[in-house]
């Protein structure tokens, strides 16, 4: 089975040839490749100086960096692993052992369940954000994913070449972890450990920036993926809200059959057209949703076919 080794990469020079050298004594017959994005200091020269294919992905984000991954590489079996050297490489036997045995498409290395992560890591925010985004997306899902947001991850062929990577930045592995979801990949998690950055190394993670960025890709994503749920929250919402003002007026139609409230008469009406629209709304998209899911299946079935010609090749 053919490897690939995926490591996205800025401003990496103090880690990239420990990661590079520790992949390469695991797995010594997979290629690995650096996506340098942008980098000021020497990353795409110590990684090439220790025998990665470097490429170089000019649209600053990692999100990008992906989407270049996943388009241009070809393999049976890709890892992604983050260039900060804070994710073991003996672990990566247990993370491509799923996929070699067509166990799962996507295999997540699990920072969380050991506590690792939280021993290791000094920035608590993270924490409460990795905690805060799981339970949104497991009660999205009425799933058990334990670490959503894990940069150490392994996917078969039919996974990348079937994922439409839209996210720009560090929204892209909570992306991926809806993805699998929603299109009901097998996943996979394995119990890995966690190390906290070497010091001079820097995090690119802006704990506030980015977290807010992925608390809106999720809101974003929770509207494209289960848009009769999301409408129809704010119908029930606007419903609730057009009763409580609407009832005394009604009352009071029903004891006097006369209307003296006649604002809240409107304002109760308006709530109760919006509430309607947006009801109507949830169950059109609801409805273009599903026959979006139809021909993905379809487009899938042509991608599995393609998979299966390249594995015989």
């Amino acid at each position: 089975m053919e490897i690939a080794i995926l490591i996205p990469c800025y401003n990496e020079a103090l880690t990239i040839g420990n990661v590079i050298d520790d992949f390469k004594h695991e797995l010594p017959k997979a290629k690995i490749y650096i996506y340098d994005n942008n980098s000021r200091d020497d990353t795409a020269i110590i990684a090439k100086a220790h025998g990665a294919i470097v490429r170089r992905e000019n649209r600053q984000g990692k999100g990008f960096v992906v989407r270049s991954m996943f388009r241009d590489i070809d393999a049976d079996c890709y890892v992604m692993v983050d260039g900060d050297h804070t994710y073991p490489a003996p672990f990566v036997h247990q993370l491509i052992k799923p996929i070699e045995s067509n166990e799962a498409s996507m295999v997540i290395g699990d920072r969380l369940s050991n506590g690792s992560y939280t021993k290791e890591n000094k920035r608590k925010f993270h924490n409460f954000g990795n905690s805060l985004v799981r339970r949104c997306i497991n009660l999205l899902y009425k799933s058990d994913v334990h670490d959503i947001m894990t940069g150490y991850r392994a996917f078969n062929r039919l996974f990348v070449k079937s994922m439409p990577v839209m996210s720009p930045g560090f929204e892209i592995e909570t992306e991926m972890s809806l993805h699998a979801l929603d299109k009901r990949f097998p996943i996979k998690e394995i119990p890995i450990d966690y190390r906290d950055r070497p010091d001079g190394s820097e995090s690119k993670l802006n704990t506030l920036g980015d977290g807010f960025k992925v608390l809106i890709k999720i809101f974003s994503l929770f509207k494209e993926y289960r848009p009769f749920l999301f409408f129809g929250l704010f119908s029930f919402l606007f419903l609730v809200l057009g009763l409580l003002v609407g009832l005394p007026v009604i009352l009071e139609f029903i004891q006097t059959s006369y209307i003296t409230k006649v604002p809240s008469a409107i304002l109760a009406t308006g709530l109760i057209t919006i509430a309607m629209l947006t009801f109507s709304c949830g169950l059109i998209l609801d409805t273009v949703i599903s026959s979006n899911k139809k021909n993905y299946e379809l487009e899938l079935n042509r991608i599995i076919e393609s998979c299966e010609g390249y594995q015989n090749e």
